[in-house]
């Protein structure tokens, strides 16, 4: 008996099909079997089938003789699953890589709950991924539960395919699919408020693919009347159930939400059919009305139709009206403040005033922050003021001053700082007066092409406007350097009017005077024995693949293979924080605490010190790290893709900071013989970091605040002349 029957109706998806089933095939948990339900498909659906069932043994094919739709097709596939678990995946839609090994181990977890319900992500048609909005319902249940117990279980989209169900217990209750559309809603209602033990898993292990046209819930048809009798096969089976009347008020309330939702769709109902559609949804309401008040934007079913039409209306005006009151209030202010500017821009620079940014306001971080600490140490009469974004605010040090973009504080201090300090561009409405003093810092030694050479890299410059990127750029007055690598790229990729200091990077000032227990807080804070060895991987983002992550390597696994007495710490790049990456598997195996997940750890520098070597693939931390001199693994098995896509300066597994792996198999063998810190991967590290961290001496930040703000010419650091062809570098082509 398997552990899951996957039951897959099929319906006019060809050009889908073998990507579904793929991603079920190709799972690392093999104990599953297909029930694959073709349900009189007119196009290849039935040839592809058969052609998956004959290579494999896990897939079971029906042929229907006749379409029944998409909730009959499941209610076919039911009797011939023997699986432990049953689930619904329809076949436009994919599973993640690794969402059965999550699944199976959250339901051992949980001992077998009735129903674990579990994370998807949208997946649109023109390359964009979202995830499920409600996604910390998922995250903030523990355990087993009811719906009594925990009713927001509810508010998830009502849908079949983001579960797993007992078997005996859906065959215990009889529960079955109706005909037409929205069939979910009279299956979903009654298998979550009968369960007895609900478990989740905050983990995304589905895509439901958005497509462009085919889906049935955009198709416009009369079809859509099929929810009023849905929800009425939701009532009887209340009715059917007293110990469920205490639902009634929370059903009565969804359905009148659910309809007024389709009714305001403006693909879903005919026209000439919208006026009946509103009047079947009042009969409906008022039928099953309880004793509760009616929600405010439910008593429209009390009304009309006509009344209805006018308060549509009336809220199209209105949001019109405020629209407009919006842009004329905004253009006010911005006169005001464009006035207040101008006002601040006559009086003369404040030579003790300066403004600092990084990451685009997202707090004090990075090379900006250890400038920042340096003058405030060497150069006290130095106001500095930080640019930070709303949502970053709670998250200061008490003492720091700061402004928010856009603001008339930040207008003021603008419009008078002398040094004004940034890794990242400044928006291009600052105006940089004669005597102010741009420092750029950059984020890091560029591996990847920057600048001018993403003209090359259509890809790679999707939404960067090149000459704006410039156009900026040329209010630079210094440009830091950690190494003459970046020294020749910079000065080639910008084109602008700036002077590169050799004065190495701030922010690495405190991995070169590292201490023992430099990373002993994050540590504490993660709940890692002092005597681990900490494994950091660190991957950076693809350009070439559509949201930008890559799972190079399964996780768990990793973690499991490097042993006992192991901790492997994960941070995904900084772009893929707020996106579905971590809920593919990350956020999941941290809670468990199979890793620890830093991604959300605002000092990266941090969490370098409490590591005891890094994995990375072409990430440029790698460049900082190195100052730790600990290992460096480079994990390169998309190496070629990565360098065509993206463009590299350095051919980082030819001139690598350790040993290169190509594969997974390569890489847990490096760790296992214990290759990764062996005399080679030292001899590698050490021209690596005589290479790239040349100008890094510990006295990078103090160095910049004496010799850029104080004016100590002596300051900087002395380095001779390159020799005939060192550092080249490669140009674009």
């Amino acid at each position: 008996m398997p552990r899951f029957s996957i039951i897959v109706p099929v319906f006019k998806v060809q050009g889908f099909l073998r990507e579904c089933l793929d991603s079920v095939l190709g799972q690392s948990y093999a104990d599953f079997e297909v029930v694959a339900v073709d349900d009189c498909s007119p196009d290849g659906c039935g040839a592809i089938l058969d052609e998956y069932a004959e290579r494999d043994p896990r897939v079971h094919v029906m042929h229907l003789p006749e379409n029944v739709g998409l909730g009959r097709a499941r209610n076919a596939g039911m009797p011939h699953a023997t699986g432990d678990y049953l689930m619904f995946l329809d076949s436009d839609d994919t599973l993640t890589p690794g969402a059965l090994r999550a699944i199976a181990d959250r339901l051992m977890e949980t001992r077998d709950p009735d129903v674990l319900v579990f994370d998807y992500a949208r997946s649109y048609w023109w390359g964009g991924t979202r995830r499920n909005a409600l996604a910390q319902v998922l995250a903030e249940a523990a355990g087993t539960f009811t719906a009594a117990e925990r009713p927001e279980i509810l508010d998830l989209l009502m849908v079949v395919w983001n579960k797993a169900y007992r078997r005996d217990y859906v065959t215990g209750h009889g529960f079955s699919f109706p005909p037409g559309y929205y069939e979910d809603t009279p299956w979903t209602f009654p298998t979550l408020l009968s369960a007895g033990r609900i478990a989740t898993l905050d983990r995304i292990c589905l895509l439901y693919r958005q497509r462009r046209q085919g889906n049935i819930l955009s198709t416009t048809s009369r079809k859509h009347f099929d929810i009023h009798d849905q929800y009425e096969r939701v009532f009887a089976y209340v009715d059917a159930h007293p110990e469920l009347d205490r639902w009634r008020p929370y059903l009565h309330r969804k359905m009148g939400e659910h309809c007024l939702d389709i009714l305001a769709k403006p693909d879903r109902l005919p026209a000439s059919a919208k006026g009946a559609f509103f009047r079947r949804t009042a009969e409906l309401f008022h039928r099953h009305r309880t004793r509760e008040p009616v929600p405010a934007a439910l008593r429209v079913l009390e009304g009309g139709y006509a009344s209805y039409r006018a308060r549509q209306r009336a809220t199209a005006a209105g949001d019109a009206l405020g629209l407009r009151a919006g842009q004329v209030r905004r253009s006010a202010a911005g006169r005001i403040k464009r006035g207040w500017s101008w006002v601040h821009a006559q009086r003369s620079l404040d030579p003790n005033l300066a403004v600092y940014s990084a990451f685009s306001h997202r707090g004090v971080l990075g090379d900006p922050a250890a400038i920042d600490r340096a003058a405030r140490d060497l150069a006290p009469h130095i106001r500095g003021v930080w640019v930070v974004n709303p949502e970053q605010v709670e998250h200061l040090p008490p003492d720091i001053e700061y402004v928010l973009p856009g603001s008339l504080a930040y207008r003021q201090v603008t419009a008078r700082a002398t040094y004004f300090v940034n890794n990242v561009n400044w928006p291009g409405s600052l105006v940089k007066r004669p005597g102010s003093v741009h420092i750029h810092t950059h984020q890091g030694t560029p591996l990847k092409y920057m600048g001018t050479d993403l003209r090359g890299k259509p890809g790679a410059r999707q939404g960067v406007d090149v000459p704006g990127m410039l156009h900026r750029a040329d209010r630079w007055d210094y440009s830091l350097v950690a190494n003459r690598h970046s020294e020749l790229v910079w000065d080639r990729v910008y084109p602008c009017h700036f002077t590169s200091v050799r004065t190495g990077s701030p922010r690495n000032d405190v991995l070169v005077n590292a201490k023992p227990d430099g990373g002993g807080a994050f540590r504490l804070r993660h709940g890692i024995p002092e005597d681990h060895t900490v494994v950091l991987y660190a991957p950076t983002r693809r350009d070439h693949v559509r949201g930008g992550h890559v799972e190079g390597f399964d996780l768990a696994r990793f973690a499991e293979d490097l042993g006992e007495g192991h901790t492997l710490v994960v941070r995904l790049h900084p772009s893929l924080a707020d996106g579905p990456a971590r809920g593919m598997g990350l956020t999941e195996l941290h809670r468990r605490g199979v890793l620890v997940d830093a991604t959300d750890e605002p000092h990266v520098e941090e969490v370098m010190l409490a590591s005891d070597a890094l994995v990375t693939d072409y990430s440029a931390l790698m460049f900082d790290y190195a100052n730790l001199d600990r290992p460096i693994v480079v994990h390169a098995d998309d190496w070629g893709a990565y360098r065509a896509s993206r463009g590299t300066y350095v051919d980082i597994t030819a001139n690598a900071p350790g040993q290169v792996s190509r594969s997974y198999r390569e890489l847990a063998w490096l760790f296992a013989s214990g290759c990764w810190r062996d005399a080679d991967a030292t001899s590698l590290r050490a021209g690596f970091r005589a290479r790239f961290c040349e100008f890094d001496d510990g006295q990078a930040a103090r160095r910049v605040v004496r010799t850029l703000m104080l004016g100590e010419p002596d300051a900087a650091v002395s380095i001779p002349a390159p020799s005939a062809g060192d550092c080249a570098v490669p140009t674009s082509t």
